[in-house]
């Protein structure tokens, strides 16, 4: 940072990554906290000799500059702190006023703490704050970045795998990739080589790409993607809470498709596709969503508490994803770098040309989307999250909504009970529990028409949660009681 870029930065108060300290005659004792900040969360630089008066910053310079230089390094490289960390020193003198600054880049051994584990902090808008537990463990996940899904789950084995899935993927890289080399493979050497199966054990990428509904509730917390369409610029002027909802899906391949198959009705410029994808898409508008779909499944953190989601806007679609990328967005694009969070499942759709075979595809969805809307999309990087917006043009936003558009249970038939208001669905729901109170999931998909166990499980959730229905006994062997 050159004297002439620190002058700029002081006369902007809401800097992310630049923090002004007093520190005229000792070091603050706050310090730390924006020292394991900074290293936590984007890197930044400290400036000591500056101070901050009603939104403006005075230059008040140190009356030691070289002891406190001397005592700020031998902290940082000493024992203080968890970790080493590399900062990078300069000095500036403002008529006579020494300016110490100090920069203190983003660590690749996360959590960065000093004294005890307690003390982790991260960048909060311009200041630091606590870590909380889950964001510490956001940190422990990002060191494995690239190696937690490759794992094997001990004591797992094949039959963890759907057959229907697998069979479908084979089929579509027999379509769309056909003289690949796993195509000879029989389907256990077949599922080794493309690393679902390690040795007989499955992996976390495998279970999480092709399988079965029990076998990955019980191994992710809550396993979702979430897809809404709302009918407004936000939910306080959408009339409902949102018009579509994605049911539940088996695992990533069949959430793949089903999301697929409702952004490609948001994409206003005319293309070709077959019914299974892309051998003929000709839009570079659908191939931006599409990547940014890929993106998102590929490097989600499927460890985390918080779920990936995306929601249409009347005018945007929004990709909100747990996880944030290895390096800047800027690096990313400018080195084509190819370090997916899940390598596996960044393998798994790039076998059948679901997926670039290097970079994160942020080129195409840059150029893509704006090559039509006229906008290019927005990226927002939070500590352990990422969201990216593809903002439609002024034509796109009062389009009328696609053709043959089927609403959720927030336009079903409604029935009022005790001022209780329910969907058609619901009430079917209460109806069979009434004469069959041990009816599983799977026999109330089969009775009711038109809807999955996956929706049933939400049902019964919201059922529960208004008090409409409870469960008597255990999961095996127990009852549903109505008590409405």
């Amino acid at each position: 940072m050159t004297k002439k870029e620190l002058t700029a930065r002081l006369e902007d108060i809401e800097w992310e990554d630049f923090e002004v300290k007093e520190a005229k005659r000792r070091l603050p004792g706050s310090v730390w906290d924006t020292v394991s900040a900074f290293a936590n969360t984007t890197g930044g630089w400290i400036v000591f000799g500056i101070k901050e008066l009603e939104k403006r910053f005075q230059i008040i310079g140190i009356e030691n500059a070289e002891k406190t230089e001397q005592d700020f390094i031998a902290a940082i490289r000493g024992n203080k702190f968890n970790v080493p960390i590399n900062i990078k020193a300069e000095k500036y003198n403002f008529e006579g006023k020494i300016v110490l600054a100090f920069y203190i880049p983003i660590s690749d051994r996360k959590p960065v703490y000093f004294t005890h584990p307690k003390n982790t902090y991260i960048r909060s808008g311009s200041g630091d704050r606590h870590a909380t537990q889950e964001e510490v463990d956001a940190m422990h996940r990002q060191n494995a970045f690239g190696t937690q899904t490759s794992k094997a789950i001990k004591e797992s084995n094949s039959s963890w795998l759907n057959e229907k899935t697998i069979a479908q993927y084979r089929d579509y890289m027999q379509r769309f990739n056909p003289g690949h080399r796993y195509s000879k493979f029989e389907t256990e050497e077949f599922l080794q080589k493309i690393r679902a199966l390690s040795g007989t054990e499955v992996t976390y990428a495998g279970l999480l790409f092709f399988g079965k509904e029990d076998f990955i509730a019980n191994t992710f917390h809550d396993f979702r993607i979430d897809y809404l369409e709302i009918p407004g610029t936000g939910y306080r002027n959408a009339k409902n809470r949102y018009t579509f909802r994605l049911e539940e899906q088996e695992n990533l391949w069949d959430y793949y498709f089903a999301i697929y198959s409702k952004l490609k009705r948001h994409a206003t410029a005319p293309y070709n596709i077959t019914a299974e994808g892309f051998a003929q898409e000709v839009s570079p508008q659908l191939e931006a969503l599409r990547e940014a779909l890929v993106n998102m499944l590929m490097h989600a953190d499927y460890f985390s508490t918080g779920k990936s989601r995306i929601r249409v806007f009347t005018n945007r679609i929004e990709f909100f994803n747990m996880g944030v990328p290895p390096k800047p967005l800027k690096e990313l694009m400018e080195s084509d770098i190819s370090m997916p969070r899940n390598p596996i499942i960044a393998k798994m759709f790039r076998v059948v040309k679901l997926a670039e075979n290097a970079g994160y595809g942020f080129d195409k969805m840059f150029s893509g989307w704006e090559s039509i809307t006229g906008v290019p999309p927005v990226f927002e990087f939070q500590f352990d999250a990422t969201k990216a917006t593809f903002n439609f043009s002024e034509s796109e936003t009062t389009r009328k909504p696609p053709e043959n558009h089927q609403e959720t249970t927030s336009k079903q038939p409604v029935k009022h009970i005790k001022g209780v208001v329910f969907s058609d669905i619901e009430l079917q729901i209460l109806e069979i529990l009434r004469n069959k109170p041990k009816s599983s999931r799977r026999e109330l998909a089969e009775q009711i028409k038109g809807v999955s166990k996956y929706s049933i499980k939400h049902y019964i959730e919201k059922l529960k949660g208004i008090g409409a229905i409870k469960r008597q006994g255990p999961d095996k062997g127990g009852f549903w009681e109505v008590l409405i």
